[in-house]
């Protein structure tokens, strides 16, 4: 499962975008763009997908993503009303570093893993992201700053494990693109680190290092996080059995497939599909 790039258009006269998305499905797949974005659920329940966090949405939640984070919202398949949002999308660099806002930067900079802000918080800030719906030019980008100056002294959380640092030098990025792209490609069949290291022109062990310098984590065990959000994702949006899905996402064992997804969900993939299908 690879995420695309989805273009968004901005005239030359245009550094912000706030749209109401009105839909019966949340229908954009797992992508990303060079725009941070907003999004405000107003109505609709389901999965959203945000980096490598996997997690069940409601309406009233309001999510910060910085640029290039994946992500998607994948409603029940039994919902009956519109999936409905309200959505601001932004340029980078359209704020000055002033020190006086650099609990906002800080704050985009922890969105590279997704931010979720508590309920109070977003009571204060709704009315003002209802407003820029019909905004355009300065009151647009005025809006925008109150918004995020607000949100930056508010508590929130994260949500995806992985990111990238603000400023990657471009040879760690492609050699990360690389990596992602062949996960994607390559995730249901079984991996070896030295098609990798290959792959990027390393050692296994400068690989390794660099990986894990990277993501903060191991190869494999990254891999078999990405494994497990897609099963988690197969699970909600195919009706495949549970062993077909553990087998499509290079698990050789169902039995091994239970253990390591329960070890993340905490529960069976079977329990985790009645759960998200409102079967439970």
């Amino acid at each position: 499962m690879k995420p695309i790039l989805e273009p968004i258009p901005f005239n030359k006269q245009q550094t912000i975008k706030g749209f109401h998305y009105v839909d019966k499905d949340f229908a954009t797949p797992w992508h990303f763009h060079p725009q941070h974005e907003l999004t405000y659920i107003e109505s609709s329940v389901g999965t959203k997908f945000i980096g490598d966090h996997v997690g069940p949405y409601q309406p009233g939640e309001l999510v910060l993503l910085r640029s290039n984070l994946p992500h998607c919202w994948t409603n029940h398949k039994q919902q009956l009303s519109d999936s409905r949002s309200l959505v601001i999308q932004w340029n980078k660099g359209i704020f000055g570093k002033a020190p006086e806002l650099a609990a906002v930067f800080e704050m985009l900079k922890m969105a590279s893993k997704g931010i979720m802000f508590d309920a109070e918080v977003i009571a204060v800030v709704l009315p003002q992201l209802k407003n820029m719906m019909q905004l355009k030019g300065q009151g647009l980008y005025l809006e925008l700053l109150s918004v995020l100056i607000t949100l930056s002294t508010s508590s929130y959380k994260t949500l995806s494990v992985s990111s990238f640092e603000e400023d990657l030098p471009t040879e760690y990025g492609t050699r990360m693109t690389k990596i992602h792209d062949f996960v994607g490609a390559h995730y249901h069949r079984k991996i070896y680190l030295k098609e990798l290291a290959d792959l990027v022109n390393m050692s296994e062990q400068s690989f390794s290092r660099f990986f894990t310098k990277m993501m903060g984590r191991s190869f494999f065990t990254f891999l078999n996080e990405y494994r497990i959000n897609v099963a988690a994702r197969m699970l909600v949006d195919s009706e495949a059995s549970v062993s077909q899905i553990g087998f499509a996402c290079g698990y050789e064992s169902p039995p091994f497939f239970f253990k390591k997804f329960k070890s993340i969900f905490k529960v069976s993939p079977a329990k985790y599909r009645k759960t998200y299908l409102g079967q439970v």
